[in-house]
């Protein structure tokens, strides 16, 4: 079976294969079209991508459901906006700025396709500040509010869940609750020992930040975490369904194996970050090409060429605090190296990159290490993200200050930075950047990045 028919066989499109594959139309059809690619890696690597995906035809369209989603985060707003396209949504949050963008069709965050659908749509959607009132008259209540991991106690806090859950259970407890903030293994099983009249499920998120709205209408995975099926439960996986426009067909599981699902693979994430930062360090200091080495490894298929990018660190929302939280998971059983190790990988990276801007800085502009400055080009934890939430770049604008260095920032959503790129350039004797961009090109000599994607 070639590609084509392969795609056929799925009652795929090309545009949606060229999605899943996650390369552009253009290249797809390119591949599709042109039998002399098919004995390259990039071929073979298309064709187990689209192989793999759990698709199926789409169903019927379920009945037009009333939902609530609890918080105006990359996770609420992304699911708000994909369902309120054909069902009545209302979202809710404590920020009142929030909630007034959203009302005036505004994305509060960096997202290109929520911002499309909400400007472009025409969405049942509607923002209010957090109420009882929100609560009533709803079939499915989504909670989609933050849980950052706790470092005193070792795990998840999850008061906000909490609260959402026993707003819910007092106001309207034939809802469907559905949990998609990341929570700890067993969470959901407690919760319906405690409330045992409401109907809980747990149905884990796996989105970029950046590309949340994206990764729901093309999802890798659809898994639906619940301890009892019924009618309701179905509903909900049925909207999903619907809503995927690569036709993906949930997967159903105990809650416990969700949650776990979810932090096993976050924690997987992290695990190829850190490696390929490992790598990379190793050939720094071994003057090797870190270029060569990972493009001689991707040929391995098993391997693969991708999500290899060397680093600062990983961070953002999801990866450090997943990790940290299997890691405490970990407690009562054996062998927790591996798991361990990630977590300490990842700083360890943090600390040489320090290390070696440092002496890079003063290498470069032959300055004692008290009349440097060092400028950081933006804080983001990523490329087409505006989030610096546990940024590798923002730890190491600390570590530096630390060390009594003098530094300079450059970024948009930073008050405190330097809001001239010229003036930026002009006053770093070396400029650091996690992710490279065009915009340093004229001044490439002062740049220190490991991003294999920087111009040579």
């Amino acid at each position: 079976m070639n590609l084509k028919e392969l795609r056929i066989s799925k009652g795929l499109k090309q545009e949606s294969a060229s999605k899943i594959a996650g390369v552009p139309l253009r290249t797809y059809k390119r591949y599709e079209n042109d039998s002399k690619y098919e004995n390259t890696f990039k071929y073979n690597q298309i064709f187990n991508l689209i192989k793999n995906s759990n698709f199926s035809r789409k169903t019927n369209s379920p009945k037009r459901v009333k939902i609530l989603v609890a918080g105006i985060g990359y996770v609420g707003l992304s699911l708000a906006t994909l369902l309120a396209v054909n069902n009545e949504v209302t979202i809710i949050d404590l920020i009142k700025e929030k909630v007034d963008l959203v009302n005036k069709k505004k994305c509060p965050f960096e997202d290109k396709e929520i911002s499309k659908y909400l400007s472009k749509k025409s969405l049942n959607l509607k923002a209010e500040i957090n109420s009882d009132e929100s609560f009533k008259n709803k079939d499915i209540i989504i909670v989609a509010t933050p849980t950052d991991f706790d470092s005193q106690t070792q795990t998840f806090n999850t008061q906000h869940v909490l609260s959402v859950i026993e707003q819910s259970y007092r106001i309207n407890k034939k809802a469907l609750i559905v949990i998609k903030s990341t929570i700890p293994v067993g969470f959901t099983g407690e919760i319906e020992k405690k409330y045992s009249e409401i109907n809980i499920i747990f149905s884990p998120e796996f989105l970029r930040e950046g590309h949340a709205l994206f990764d729901n209408l093309y999802p890798s995975r659809i898994i639906i975490g619940v301890n009892k099926i019924n009618e309701k439960v179905r509903l909900f996986a049925g909207l999903l369904e619907n809503a995927a426009k690569n036709y993906n067909k949930a997967i159903y599981m105990s809650s416990s194996d969700a949650e776990a699902t979810k932090l096993f693979s976050n924690a997987y994430l992290a695990m190829r970050v850190a490696y390929f930062n490992e790598l990379d360090t190793y050939a720094k200091i071994k003057g090797l090409n870190t270029r060569n080495i990972i493009k001689g490894m991707g040929r391995d298929n098993r391997i693969g060429d991708y999500y290899n990018n060397p680093s600062f660190g990983y961070g953002g929302y999801c990866l450090p605090k997943d990790s940290e939280q299997l890691q405490s998971s970990f407690i009562d059983i054996p062998n927790n190296n591996l798991i361990k190790a990630i977590v300490e990988s990842n700083q360890t990276r943090k600390d040489f990159i320090v290390q070696d801007a440092i002496i890079e800085a003063i290498k470069r502009s032959r300055k004692p290490i008290n009349e440097i400055t060092i400028g950081i080009y933006s804080l983001a934890m990523k490329s087409g993200s505006d989030n610096a939430r546990s940024s590798a770049s923002v730890d190491i604008m600390n570590a530096l200050l630390e060390q009594g260095i003098r530094v300079i920032v450059y970024d948009k959503n930073f008050d405190d930075s330097v809001k001239n790129l010229n003036t930026f350039i002009s006053e770093s004797d070396l400029i650091i950047a996690n992710r490279y961009s065009e915009e340093l090109d004229s001044q490439k000599e002062k740049v220190y990045t490991r991003d294999l994607y920087s111009k040579e």
